[in-house]
């Protein structure tokens, strides 16, 4: 059973920056993809980003693409979400999620974190 952990959410302000870490307990051989996702107040859950874990494959949602930077410590099983320009509508509880497969999709990850809140003031 992997574990995450999320850690490095908090306050900031329009423009500014945090690094979120995801912390795994462990790489079971069916972990394949890494990613962060995040719910916004009234919304539904929506991905933002994502790995494979030997980082020879990125992707980022249209909304993270040029600000956000995925990537990843093997050594450490984290992985991280670096935030930059961030806006108000970046707003949201962050989750980590790990999956089997190459995918964005939510119910296709097997393994959450319990989220950090990132709030962004106008």
């Amino acid at each position: 059973q992997v574990q995450l952990v999320e850690s490095g959410g908090g306050l900031v302000q329009t423009g500014g920056s945090l690094r979120l870490s995801c912390a795994a307990s462990a790489r079971t051989g069916s972990t394949y993809t890494m990613a962060w996702f995040r719910q916004g107040p009234g919304r539904e859950r929506e991905f933002v980003a994502a790995l494979t874990w030997r980082a020879t494959r990125l992707y980022y949602a249209d909304s993270a693409k040029g600000r956000f930077t995925i990537s990843r410590d093997g050594a450490k099983n984290t992985v991280y979400l670096q935030m930059d320009s961030l806006r108000p509508e970046d707003t949201a509880v962050y989750y980590c999620a790990a999956a089997s497969i190459w995918t964005f999709t939510p119910n296709d990850y097997d393994h959450w974190g319990q989220g950090t809140q990132v709030t962004v003031s106008s």
